[in-house]
């Protein structure tokens, strides 16, 4: 049968969905890539029963599902060990793949049939939490709570009967909610709220005051900090001055600057680094802040260079 295959406006939304499959940005735009060469390959085998974006959508997930089975291709182990001071505690079970989603490109609402990503379906806890489902339960949970979809649709993007569907539903849903952090609930709904923006405005005041002691002011008891890829993490009030007290010293690794934006719909500071002698601020980083009850929860570090994929700019002068 004979299509208009239209397929690249799908590509945003497929972007997300294989991004929720996997937790990695860049596996998410090879998933798409992979989607659309297995539809051409098979243009001649759809029969029109489904919509053009449903049959995509069951491509795409059965190349996650495909791609998850995969040994996975970073392991803490195999990672050179990063310039950060040596009091971390031992590494945990953390998803050393788990990379940000730019905010720009899910902003992107204009392109046809494009899904309205809520913030709690996108959060970096929910990223890990839902890796914790084996890959056609995380499917059909993305499709049935995260999509909306019914469960006949869900059945037939997952080959699997409704029945099935319904009973992987049911043992998705209280692993999800076991391995989300506590008081959820309590989060911001919006995309990134003034309270939020706020507290950030603090932080970098803090940090740019050099006084670590108001910098753990903003945070909670049992805050956590995080470095993916790397097997390090810090929980706790003193582990996270320790971890992060060196770096207000310009002496250690120059001098910082912080440029408030959203990841992930979260509240995020990009870091600027000039080293003594550099004559501007290029990019070092993302932190990406979990926010609860007014308070620092948790916060995720990335070291990247790509700042253009995030709508940032690519240096910072020196007398910015």
């Amino acid at each position: 049968m004979s299509i208009d295959f239209d397929v690249e406006k799908y590509r945003h939304e497929l972007r997300v969905h294989c991004y929720r499959m996997l937790g990695s940005y860049d596996e998410a735009e090879d998933m798409v890539q992979e989607t659309f060469l297995r539809a051409w390959r098979r243009r001649d085998d759809f029969e029109g029963r489904s919509s053009l974006r449903a049959w995509l959508y069951r491509i795409a997930t059965n190349a996650c599902i495909d791609d998850v089975r995969r040994p996975q291709r970073v392991l803490p182990h195999q990672l050179e060990p990063a310039s950060f001071p040596a009091t971390a505690l031992p590494p945990r079970e953390d998803l050393p793949w788990l990379q940000p989603f730019p905010d720009v490109l899910l902003d992107r609402a204009e392109e046809p049939d494009a899904q309205v990503v809520r913030r709690e379906t996108i959060e970096l806890a929910f990223l890990v939490a839902i890796q914790q489902l084996p890959p056609r339960q995380r499917a059909v949970l993305i499709f049935r709570d995260v999509l909306g979809w019914p469960s006949r649709d869900t059945a037939d993007a997952t080959d699997l009967t409704v029945a099935a569907v319904n009973s992987a539903l049911q043992r998705a849903r209280p692993v999800l909610r076991d391995h989300l952090p506590p008081h959820r609930s309590e989060w911001s709904a919006t995309p990134s709220s003034a309270d939020e923006q706020a507290l950030l405005r603090k932080y970098v005041a803090a940090w740019e005051a050099g006084d670590p002691d108001a910098l753990v002011a903003l945070m909670h008891e049992d805050v956590r900090i995080t470095m993916p890829p790397y097997p390090f993490w810090f929980e706790g009030l003193a582990a996270a001055r320790r971890s992060l007290a060196p770096n207000l010293d310009p002496a250690y690794r120059g001098h910082w600057r912080f440029l408030p934006t959203t990841v992930n719909r979260q509240p995020t500071l990009a870091a600027y680094l000039k080293p003594r002698g550099a004559p501007t601020y290029t990019p070092f980083g993302l932190d990406i802040f979990r926010v609860e009850q007014g308070l620092v929860a948790e916060i995720t570090a990335y070291e990247t260079t790509n700042f253009s994929l995030y709508g940032l700019p690519d240096h910072l002068a020196a007398d910015s």
